[in-house]
């Protein structure tokens, strides 16, 4: 290994251990300014410099290279970001004299809105996962699988959680009583996280399931062990224990087909979009719509506010004296 990425690799540790300590960064969010930043280092290197020495116009160049391999303009935007982190880091740090990306600028984009379900195709989506729970002739792995996914989108849609911090719930989030979860998520913060009555119905739904398959299982070998309960809601026999997200994010694709949406529209995050949409477009506050997804800048949560005000516009036209009729 060279002298420049063996110390560019260093640096890159360093960079991460302060994201990760001081402003709470998650796996994936660590993973990425990764990738980015060991990318940037590989064309540094091929240019005979590292992040100590690395010049404004070296940096130039590397953003040019993005384009020239074809990355879009929010790619290059993210790359962007990574890099002017990681100098300013340099800088507060004394690693550096100057900051060589601080006068960088980056391709122009607007920033897309979030793709949004109307209420109609999440019912649509809702309906036809009831409707697989109850198909007949099916094994008790099926029954369970089809209750899983039931739940899981009820729970989604009536909370808004980001898919990891769904398949990662614990079992305890299924209590009877329990009207209010505790949620763990970015940076490790806990926030609370209300539940309707129908995602409570669909957990005690998915339950029973297992239950009963459990209970099948006692009956054929009475005298077999029972296994030990996960700590779970949605667990899987995986390195992390619980399902994954690209597993439910299949299962939910496998669901808009049968439901007669595209599959391409239809994700994990999408429902998550749609759950903030229409508490926005029936009047609910933009700060209680941050608070439940957790948004720690209310600048995120703002992606919804064309919903706000497209309902503000229709609030004025359908209430206001003078509007016209």
């Amino acid at each position: 290994m060279s002298r420049n990425a063996a110390s560019d690799s260093r640096l890159i540790d360093l960079f991460l251990d302060m994201l990760a300590a001081e402003q709470g960064a998650g796996d994936n969010t660590l993973s990425a300014y990764r990738r980015d930043l060991e990318d940037l280092s590989a064309f540094l290197k091929r240019a005979g410099q590292g992040f100590a020495n690395a010049s404004t116009q070296a940096l130039r160049d590397y953003l040019a290279d993005l384009d020239t391999r074809g990355f879009k303009s929010s790619s290059v935007a993210r790359r962007l970001s990574s890099t002017r982190h990681l100098f300013r880091f340099l800088l507060n740090e004394r690693i550096r004299a100057d900051d060589p990306a601080a006068i960088l600028s980056g391709p122009k984009r607007g920033r897309p809105l979030p793709k949004v379900l109307s209420i109609a195709d999440v019912d649509r989506l809702l309906s036809r996962a009831r409707e697989l729970m109850q198909v007949p002739g099916q094994s008790a792995a099926q029954q369970v699988r089809a209750a899983r996914l039931h739940c899981l989108l009820e729970v989604l849609y009536a909370t808004g959680l980001r898919v990891s911090e769904l398949v990662s719930l614990p079992l305890s989030a299924a209590r009877r009583d329990a009207r209010m979860i505790v949620v763990r998520g970015k940076g490790d913060k806990e926030r609370l996280v209300p539940l309707n009555d129908s995602a409570r119905q669909a957990m005690a739904d998915y339950l029973a399931a297992i239950a009963a398959v459990q209970e099948a299982k006692d009956e054929q070998k009475p005298a077999a062990k029972a296994p030990k309960p996960s700590k779970w809601l949605f667990p899987s026999f995986g390195e992390s224990g619980h399902l994954t997200r690209q597993h439910f994010a299949r299962d939910l694709k496998d669901l808009a087909v049968a439901a007669g949406l595209p599959a391409r529209v239809i994700s994990p995050h999408v429902v998550r979009h749609a759950f903030a949409s229409h508490l926005l477009h029936n009047g609910a506050d933009l700060r209680i719509v941050q608070t439940l997804l957790g948004h720690t800048d209310i600048s995120t949560t703002q992606i919804y506010t064309h919903v706000v005000e497209e309902r503000l516009k229709s609030l004025v036209r359908d209430l206001h004296p003078l509007a016209e009729g």
